[in-house]
């Protein structure tokens, strides 16, 4: 485990500026930068001397390390990687030698004027940015070389890590530069690399984090440690809303070993020891008797809440809803038709699950600051969060981000979903650090669901069993950030509305149906659950029209090149399409199902091959053929697609969360199982660079996968699944 023993020393206030900004795309990157004078200069930093600071990102120092402060957080995703990779691109500097962090809050590392971690976002967001980023530091070195060679900037060239003048045989490395360059003009306009000469990007680079990880060097909020800081646990009220009440064993806790004190907090109980096992003991054997809120009380779980009622309601619920997208005349589409097509799906709740469990380190200093290092997707806003409820200036308050054990969209803000206020307040008490962490039951209880959903569809067939009218309403709601009231919340909608298939009448809406379950961003988000809908229903089109289904996308993206083209590709990689029923040579039934998804600016195209054993669908083969546009590191990519995989496939298999009497049944998991070793198939994945703009790659993988199983498992056995997981129900295999 990794100690600290103080904090370590911040950079010296200095007077920012707007100038060099660097435009881009998909956001802009504001080089903060000084002003010593009249001109706008590369801040020069105390921690790294004599160094250059271009904007607030990067730093090289004398001994020519570049030190990169990341606006992403790195939670397995490889950003540090990709970022390192895009900036040594265009400074012409390994990104092996790149030494990555989590940078602090402040506007200074914000793209596009905010800053989070997710919706796959952050290599897009940082493409071009960040090459710019590269290329202006270079250009800087390149013009300090001009002052200490006495050459033409013409006549200087780099290689990785120095300037050089081939003339002369000289070189200076860019430790040597930093100093000088530092006091130059940070420029406005920079030349970058052509594509065609990538050193860098586009190569399959080992992850910068993988040894740290590899050896338990690595650093998570649940390792970090200071001086004097004591433990803490806690015990939630069962209900949200719920309040502790008469503690009936408070004395006799009190005296367990190791205990220092119990503490009331808003919705739960707290106790303080010297090592968290204690602590978890000793807040376990609490006898609290909890005050129920009054009925109607915002943000609260009513006692009668249950999973298998909202369904019910969800179904029935009228619609028609908030139109996301209409285009053409659906109804007369419908009402024409040769042949309806009708059916109704559902999803569950799912938990994140996320190996690291929710921890929050506090520490109030001795001039009133506060130190809190915390697992999150957004420094910025948990900052200004807490200086709003403690009543102080977010300047007063410092957000450490240590590494990510998995997130998923867990680590973001969610209505008493986070331990970070609770330990400032249990640091506040103490009046002693105090590191938090919830227990995985605790976690359980309080986590930020993915919503659950119904969608009822109906598609309208010509007289070719062509699909000429679809119309999809989905039941339910889900997270949503700065949407105005009376819009279908894109998390409810994506991936449902803008589908690339050429059907020339259709209507997607949101039916929002919400309930008292803290719903939240899932690896995916929307997407995980709507391509299993769409992509589903498709199949059920194309057995209703007597199309293949693998055709039927074919003929439907028939003006789309780029889908096309990802058909071939995943056709291609599994020898072929087949939809089966076959035999395989181990003597085994088979069959094949397809998906196709467009998520966060990616597209793909899914097939799953799948044989049913003991009532229960066996996948022994997933191919993935992704198009992100354009290729950092292709060797994440494949990483991020096979773990996404893993992720759809464990939601279409075996995942789901359950109310009764408002209270989650499963608490761990014991009572709620991810996707076991041995379910885990082969994964080929076809990466396909069309040029497009780049897209994201964390989450794409997700919702191709449960339709092309679901498909699968249709195709094999005629038995339609349209509620997951698949473990509810027994299959069996077609004579």
């Amino acid at each position: 485990m990794n100690v600290i023993d103080q904090t370590p020393a911040r950079p010296a206030t200095v007077n920012l500026s707007r100038r060099g900004f660097l435009g881009a795309s998909l956001g802009s990157l504001v080089l903060a930068v000084a002003l010593p004078g009249r001109s706008a200069r590369a801040q020069e930093t105390a921690e790294i001397v004599p160094g250059t600071r271009v904007g607030a990102f990067i730093e090289i120092g004398a001994d020519g390390r570049v030190r990169l402060q990341s606006p992403f957080i790195e939670g397995g995703q490889g950003i540090f990687t990709a970022l390192a990779q895009l900036v040594g691109e265009e400074l012409d500097s390994d990104p092996a030698d790149f030494i990555v962090e989590n940078a602090p809050p402040g506007p200074d590392y914000q793209l596009g004027g905010f800053r989070i971690t997710g919706g796959s976002h952050s290599v897009q967001a940082s493409y071009e940015p960040m090459r710019r980023l590269g290329a202006a530091a270079r250009q800087m070195l390149l013009a300090a070389g001009v002052a200490r060679l006495d050459v033409p900037v013409g006549q200087l060239s780099t290689e990785p890590g120095k300037v050089i003048h081939a003339a002369s045989g000289r070189s200076l490395s860019y430790g040597e530069l930093a100093g000088e360059a530092a006091a130059l003009p940070v420029p406005d306009d920079v030349t970058l690399r052509d594509e065609a000469d990538f050193r860098w990007i586009r190569q399959p680079l080992k992850r910068l984090d993988i040894r740290d990880k590899s050896t338990g060097k690595a650093t998570y909020t649940i390792d970090v440690q200071v001086e004097g800081m004591a433990h803490a646990a806690i015990q939630h009220a069962p209900r949200l809303g719920g309040e502790p009440g008469r503690i009936a064993n408070e004395a006799v806790v009190a005296a367990m070993t190791g205990v220092q004190s119990i503490q009331r907090l808003q919705g739960a109980v707290a106790v303080i020891a010297d090592y968290w096992w204690h602590a978890r003991q000793a807040v376990e054997a609490l006898q609290v008797t909890w005050t129920e809120p009054e009925p109607g009380t915002p943000n609260t779980m009513p006692a009668d809440f249950s999973t298998t009622a909202l369904r019910a309601a969800q179904i029935a619920a009228p619609g028609p809803g908030i139109d996301a997208e209409n285009h053409g005349d659906t109804a007369s589409a419908l009402a024409a038709a040769a042949q309806v097509v009708e059916a109704t799906y559902d999803a569950p709740l799912l938990v994140h699950g996320q190996l690291e469990p929710p921890s929050t380190l506090a520490r109030w200093n001795a001039d009133g600051t506060l130190d809190l290092w915390l697992p999150n997707q957004a420094p910025d806003v948990f900052r200004n969060v807490a200086a709003q409820v403690l009543g102080l200036a977010p300047e007063q308050i410092h957000i450490h981000s240590p590494l990510l054990g998995g997130f998923f969209g867990r680590h973001f803000l969610y209505n008493a979903g986070h331990p970070f206020l609770q330990a400032a307040f249990l640091a506040r008490a103490a009046g002693r650090p105090v590191k938090l962490i919830w227990s995985r039951e605790e976690e359980f209880l309080r986590d930020s669901m993915r919503p659950q959903f119904v969608a009822r569809m109906r598609a309208g067939l010509d007289d070719k069993g062509l699909p000429v009218a679809l119309e999809i309403e989905t039941v339910g709601d889900g997270p949503s950030v700065g949407q105005p009231e009376g819009v279908a919340k894109t998390s409810v909608v994506e991936g449902l509305r803008e589908k690339p298939y050429a059907i020339a009448n259709r209507r997607i809406a949101q039916v929002v149906h919400p309930y008292p379950v803290t719903l939240g961003f899932w690896r995916s988000v929307g997407h995980s659950m709507n391509g299993f809908f769409y992509e589903g229903f498709l199949d059920e089109i194309a057995d209703a029209g007597g199309q293949d289904p693998f055709t039927l996308r074919q003929h439907l993206l028939s003006d789309s090149p780029r889908h096309l083209t990802l058909l071939d590709t995943v056709s291609e990689l599994s020898g072929g399409w087949k939809r089966g029923p076959y035999t395989a040579e181990d003597g085994s039934r088979r069959a094949r199902g397809v998906a196709m998804a467009s998520a966060f600016g990616s597209e793909l195209a899914t097939l799953a091959e799948v044989s049913i054993e003991y009532g229960e669908a066996k996948v022994h083969d997933i191919w993935v053929a992704v198009d992100p546009g354009k290729i950092v590191n292709p060797a994440i990519i494949r990483a991020q697609v096979e773990s996404s995989v893993a992720t759809g496939l464990s939601s279409a298999l075996v995942e789901e969360q359950t109310y009764e009497n408002g209270m989650p049944q499963a608490r761990n998991f014991d009572g709620y199982p991810f996707l076991a070793r041995y379910q885990m198939p082969r994964v080929h994945v076809g990466i396909v660079e069309s040029g497009a703009p780049i897209g994201g790659i964390g989450e794409p993988g997700v919702p191709g996968t449960p339709p092309a199983v679901v498909n699968a498992v249709a195709a094999l056995t005629g038995q339609r699944i349209r509620s997951l997981p698949l473990s509810k129900t027994e299959l069996e295999e077609t004579l």
